[in-house]
């Protein structure tokens, strides 16, 4: 009877093996196990720059794990940790006579290597047949890996909560600190956490928390890890929590496009799983400076129209001061920044405010601008205002001064003009109020920054940049173009037409080319709106974003190559393995000396034209402003030999920006601000064509040659006077005759 009970236990027992053990996943398979990881991105010099993940973890060895860590993750989860071989059959046990004599809720009974289990392969349902399964996979993973190689592995996969995933990250999180540098609190409330991320978190629910991280110390202590006057100073002390914000993205449209290409290419998965190794084109100094660029230009432009005022009062809505949170106040908020902030209090000659727990301070010379002398006369408590950071004093508060933000937006992009790369983006005022891209997404008018499209037409068809055209009223079928300054010129060659932006002349070469040509014209150059045949459009009738105008300019500094934008150089797997490299994508946009004759005229615009304020730059540069009806957009696009750079000013809705916000008002400061700091040590660097013209040329010798000696054809028709001239130079009446006639029927 004996050998037949042991029999039936045993053939049970097979049984249940064959059975629970026939889906499993294979224990092999662990050994390549990778948790997902984060996808990092790097600038073009190597500088880490941005992230993704689903799972926010940071592998990292045994070792980096603090001792008293370790100790007391094993007091409170697993006891017998070292000793066991994946079950712990004392427990199991208790748990199952706990769970069918109570008949509540299950009694936890799971070993760390179990939970491992669990967590790497199974699901988290409370059922028996998960139980078994666990147990079995417990098992096999003790006899495949050493005590050290387990505990590494859960303390990288356990869920801590708030995103964060496996110690180190926790760490970072809770601690801002290192898994390896944690003290014995610190390291007591995070071994409390894998049993209830939510139900124990600190942040969410602090007496809970603290009951469970003193019940981890108390384990200890019982487990004689540590004495008890230690016991009782720890538990006696606060949460101590030192919460890591996380620091604001310093290209975030930039990392958002990142992110499209890499998962239309990847997949989302790997992308944010796989730890990948990303080398983007993004130069952080040159976007650090269109940061400031944008975020100053939009400043000054407030400041110009005065205070307006309108300002969200939190306290009429209905919020209180203490529990008010903005968007901007998610990332790190730093001296430099602009950012929205709340009104506290207000006196005459003091106005008191945070940016989210920051503190900060405005005394009369912050809000000098506005007209207004006194504080109270400007805000009151609960007023949602507009700062920008500066220096914080001794006492711990930030000085700020009063800015505006009116909805008035800017972006910018610029290129390298050699491979395409995309050097900086901004694609708006605050990405945390925005994340729409005005960069790639938005689809503006273009004002004159349409005209080179219409003058490399005529170009093309036989014009050049010294013929003459007359800038006088003129008659389309009831179209009558002009400028908003409603005079004529006269007479003038077509790069100072071309120079000083004149809509009679650029109207004329269209309907002399066909507009249907000009419109073609800008498709070879990579546009892709679908431009109505009317001929307004060679004004800038014609809506196209700024990554496509700056893929268009750099065309003329290439010698008619156009180069496509690229933002990923390379990609490498967490091996290091490279996984795809992105090469420069070039085509022959027009021939070399169209765009020779064009590099000329948009070079007069910045020496004599309406972009002429970037000549303070010494430098070889060419652009175009553009602006457009009733002042909605303004633009400047405009590059040296090595980079381009374009710039747009405006409001969502199509609201007017006032009165003279031109491109080369409004835009330009932006791009002469980035420009600076894309040449600085470039003082050599010429054009293609200037190289041609001046083979003998030694820059060291000269370096200010270029400048001061220009071509016979500038010195003729490109001088420089203190005030455009309305009539520049006499013509032919022929020669009026043949570009000045309207266009035949």
């Amino acid at each position: 009877m004996v050998l037949l009970a042991l029999a039936a236990v045993t053939g049970s027992l097979a049984g249940l093996t064959l059975v629970y053990s026939v889906d499993l996943p294979q224990i092999k398979d662990l050994e390549r196990y990778r948790p997902a990881t984060i996808t990092d991105l790097y600038d073009c010099k190597g500088r880490l720059i941005g992230e993704f993940a689903l799972q926010r973890r940071i592998v990292v060895g045994y070792d980096s794990f603090a001792p008293v860590l370790r100790q007391a993750v094993i007091s409170v989860e697993d006891k017998n940790f070292e000793s066991h071989w994946g079950v712990n059959v004392f427990r199991v046990a208790g748990a199952l006579w706990h769970d069918l004599r109570g008949h509540d809720r299950a009694q936890g009974a799971s070993t760390i290597t179990m939970q491992l289990a669990r967590n790497l392969f199974l699901s988290s349902a409370r059922t028996m047949t998960r139980k078994i399964q666990e147990a079995f996979l417990a098992i096999q993973i003790e006899r495949a890996f050493t005590k050290q190689q387990i505990f590494t592995l859960y303390g990288n996969q356990i869920y801590l909560g708030h995103g964060a995933y496996g110690f180190e990250a926790g760490a970072e999180f809770y601690f801002s600190k290192h898994a390896k540098d944690l003290t014995l609190t610190e390291a007591a409330l995070l071994a409390g956490l894998p049993k209830g991320p939510v139900a124990y978190s600190p942040l969410l629910y602090p007496d809970k928390a603290l009951r469970r991280r003193n019940l981890v110390l108390s384990e200890m202590e019982a487990d004689g890890a540590i004495s008890h006057p230690t016991a009782e100073e720890a538990r006696a002390a606060p949460l101590g929590l030192h919460i890591a914000q996380p620091e604001a993205s310093v290209a975030p449209w930039f990392q958002e496009e990142v992110r499209l290409e890499l998962e239309k290419r990847f997949g989302t998965e790997q992308v944010h799983e796989a730890g990948l190794k990303v080398q983007t084109t993004l130069d952080l100094d040159l976007q650090q400076t269109a940061n400031r660029a944008v975020a100053d230009g939009l400043a000054a432009y407030e400041r110009r129209h005065g205070w307006r005022g309108h300002l969200e009062n939190i306290i009429a809505e209905g919020s209180s001061l203490d529990a008010y949170s903005h968007p901007d106040w998610t990332a790190v908020t730093r001296p430099g920044d602009y950012v929205h902030a709340l009104v506290t209090s207000v006196l005459p000659l003091q106005i008191s405010a945070r940016a989210g727990s920051a503190p900060l301070l405005l005394l009369p010379e912050d809000w000098q601008w506005t007209g207004q002398r006194y504080a109270d006369a400007l805000v009151k408590p609960g007023d949602i205002i507009y700062v920008h950071i500066s220096n914080q004093t001794a006492e711990g508060t930030h000085r700020a001064s009063l800015e505006q933000d009116s909805g008035a937006q800017a972006a910018l992009m610029a290129i390298d003009n050699a491979t395409g790369d995309v050097l900086a983006m901004v694609g708006g005022r605050d990405y945390a109020l925005s994340q729409f891209n005005r960069a790639t997404q938005a689809q503006r008018q273009t004002g004159s920054s349409f005209k080179p499209y219409v003058y490399t037409a005529a170009i093309e068809d036989g014009a050049k940049p010294t013929d003459i055209i007359l800038d006088a009223p003129v008659n389309f079928g009831g179209y009558s173009p002009h400028d908003y300054e409603r005079n004529f010129k006269g007479p003038m060659t077509l790069t100072y037409a071309f120079a000083d932006s004149r809509n009679v002349p650029a109207v004329k070469l269209a309907a002399r080319v066909g507009i249907h040509k000009v419109i073609d014209m800008a498709h070879r150059f990579g546009v892709t709106s679908n431009i109505a045949p009317y001929l307004p459009v060679a004004l800038g009738a014609a809506a196209i974003t700024i990554e496509e105008q700056v893929a268009s300019y750099s065309v003329f500094p290439n010698d008619g190559i156009r180069v496509t934008p690229r933002l990923i150089r390379r990609v490498k797997n967490a091996d290091g393995i490279t996984l795809w490299e992105d090469a420069p994508t070039v085509r022959q946009v027009i021939d070399r000396s169209t765009a020779r004759a064009m590099l000329s005229m948009l070079e007069a615009v910045t020496r004599i034209g309406t972009g002429a304020a970037a000549a303070q730059l010494h430098h070889a540069l060419g652009g175009k402003t553009g602006t457009t009806s009733d002042f909605t957009d303004a633009w400047f696009l405009g590059f040296s030999p090595s980079v381009t750079c374009g710039v747009w000013v405006g409001y969502d809705n199509n609201q007017s920006l006032g009165d003279h916000e031109t491109g080369a008002r409004a835009a330009l400061p932006i791009w002469m601000t980035w420009m600076k700091a894309a040449i600085a040590g470039k003082d050599n660097e010429q054009f293609l064509a200037d190289q041609n013209r001046n083979p003998d040329r030694n820059p060291d010798q000269n370096p200010d040659h270029r400048a001061k000696q220009p071509s016979p054809l500038k010195q003729a028709t490109l001088r420089k006077p203190d005030k455009l001239p309305a009539r520049p130079v006499s013509a032919h009446p022929a020669a009026l005759v043949k570009l000045g006639q309207p266009p035949r029927p």
